[in-house]
């Protein structure tokens, strides 16, 4: 009988070859799934004997959804009122108007929010000043807020919802989900109603979402840069006069643009 060592060799197969096709029949081994929680297996989950428990994964995510539906930004999730900083309005001891402005303000935005846990419906509130006066971070101070107290939020930054609402002009169903959304959200935010390009269309468009807000009493924060007379201009009058009927008027201001202050702040530390 010959050897099976006699057969390759007679077939021309060596056992390098016959090595490499073994190789290739066996199948690569599967890699193992990596897991964003390595607790539950991303399954919502954990056992500890037969009984089963929500893992808090899902708590962090749902919160994480929350914020999206939000639409909060990573960087304005950070505006609390805990950091909050009286000392950017303190630069000159003599003048204590932009301190005094930012404790009415930052007071109002705590009643607020406690108002708003207590009643769904009442009057909003409006901040006004220079550009980098810390409007944008109370009013995301407030959402935050809300949000963690488990009230519905919408915080619509007003660049971005004009160009939402025009690149919506050609279609009817998009454009009536987005106005409704803003509309009938139990708290909305309106960050940065500035100086922007508006058209007859798109002042219509902020005229509905305010006079129904104010007609049904659902809150509206809404920071600007501009004065009411400005803001008449921009707007409208009927829209500028619906704001001041539904809503809370507070104006900050700051020696120094604030953002211009964290940046110095910033390079000092660096150095």
């Amino acid at each position: 009988m010959r050897s099976v060592k006699d057969i390759l060799n007679s077939t021309g197969i060596t056992n390098k070859a016959l090595k490499a096709d073994l190789e290739r029949d066996v199948p690569a081994p599967i890699p193992s799934k990596t897991f964003e929680c390595s607790i539950c297996q991303d399954r919502g989950i954990f056992l500890e004997g037969d009984l089963a428990y929500p893992c808090d994964c899902m708590k962090t995510k749902k919160r994480e959804n929350q914020f999206r539906h939000a639409r909060i930004s990573r960087e304005l999730m950070k505006c609390r009122f805990e950091k909050f900083r009286f000392d950017y309005y303190t630069q000159e001891i003599e003048d204590q108007t932009h301190r005094e402005g930012a404790t009415r303000a930052f007071n109002a935005s705590q009643r607020f929010v406690e108002d708003c846990l207590q009643n769904p419906h009442g009057l909003g509130i409006m901040f006004t000043g220079p550009v980098g006066s810390g409007k944008t971070f109370l009013a995301a101070a407030i959402a935050n807020k809300l949000i963690e107290s488990k009230l519905q939020v919408l915080f619509l930054i007003v660049p971005d919802l004009l160009d939402e609402l025009r690149a919506t002009y050609k279609s009817e169903i998009n454009e009536l989900d987005l106005l409704d959304t803003a509309r009938t959200i139990p708290i909305l935010i309106l960050d940065d109603l500035g100086a922007h390009n508006y058209t007859d269309w798109t002042r219509n468009r902020l005229y509905s979402i305010i006079n129904y807000r104010m007609n049904e009493q659902l809150p509206t924060v809404i920071t600007s840069n501009l004065s009411l007379d400005e803001m008449e201009e921009y707007i409208g009058v009927r829209t500028t006069s619906r704001i001041i009927q539904c809503s809370r008027i507070f104006r900050l201001t700051v020696h120094n643009d604030i953002r211009l202050q964290i940046y110095q702040e910033r390079e000092r530390k660096n150095k």
